[in-house]
């Protein structure tokens, strides 16, 4: 009776402990959710700068659980993205639509997406796309500077600066300046309307603003406005100290010894 008894509580022992195995092994034989895109990059190709292109990436749920998209992000703001569903089921396909924004960007642009989802094997997966965007030839403007520290001046006197304009494009560039009351020359001539510069070329302007009545530190800006679609306006920032007669006397005075070494 002992042995039976024995017998019996080794197969209860051994049932249970079989039962529990092959329930592990069930839970642990689940995949859960997997993620799988049908491509992972796509390029564009040759893009006109200014135009808008979409692309779909679709993805499949290929594991035993439900896909939860937790978010989505792109690299960039030119690049939006949309997602079809945040929660697709075993086997089902989602969608995701990005749409890029060439505006602004010139040659072979490279961009990413990040997908966030609840796979563990993977749960951030990044996505590329691509494009080539041509740009028409234009006029380029560039500036040699884009602020011009005119050092100390003398009260009553004018503020001088000076830049070089240059235009890095294949078309003309036409340049005019915006300011309340400073006056501009070019080769000792006046600019009164327009500078024309040639495509390749530059051109150094001279800029005198009016003496102003405040002491100390001067700021000012021209307003550079062109023909270049994309930079159409520019600043050019002026700054300086303007001093007395009496305050450069003892400046002088005091850094004369200096000076003379």
């Amino acid at each position: 009776m002992e042995i039976r008894h024995l017998i019996e509580k080794f197969t209860k022992i051994l049932f249970l402990s079989l039962f529990v195995t092959l329930s592990l092994g069930l839970l642990l034989a689940r995949e859960g959710p997997t993620l799988k895109f049908q491509e992972e990059t796509w390029d564009f190709g040759k893009v006109k700068e200014g135009d808008v292109k979409t692309h779909v990436f679709v993805f499949n749920n290929m594991g035993d659980a439900p896909l939860l998209i937790k978010r989505v992000r792109t690299s960039c703001g030119c690049a939006a993205a949309l997602i079809s569903d945040k929660n697709v089921e075993p086997g089902d396909k989602g969608e995701l639509k990005i749409t890029l924004n060439s505006r602004g960007y010139e040659g072979k642009i490279t961009k990413y997406v990040y997908l966030e989802s609840n796979d563990r094997s993977q749960p951030v997966k990044q996505l590329q796309i691509s494009a080539t965007i041509e740009v028409p030839p234009r006029p380029r403007i560039d500036l040699d500077r884009y602020s011009v520290d005119s050092g100390l001046i003398l009260e009553g006197e004018p503020i001088p600066a000076k830049a070089v304009i240059k235009n890095r494009g294949e078309r003309e560039l036409r340049v005019t300046f915006s300011h309340r009351d400073a006056t501009y020359s070019h080769n000792g001539k006046p600019v009164s309307s327009e500078l024309r510069i040639a495509a390749g070329n530059e051109a150094e302007v001279e800029i005198n603003i009016p003496p102003r009545e405040k002491k100390g530190l001067i700021r000012e800006y021209i307003l550079l406005k062109s023909n270049d679609t994309r930079r159409p306006n520019l600043s050019l920032y002026v700054s300086g100290y303007v001093v007395t007669k009496v305050q450069l006397k003892e400046l002088f005075d005091k850094y004369e010894k200096i000076i003379g070494e």
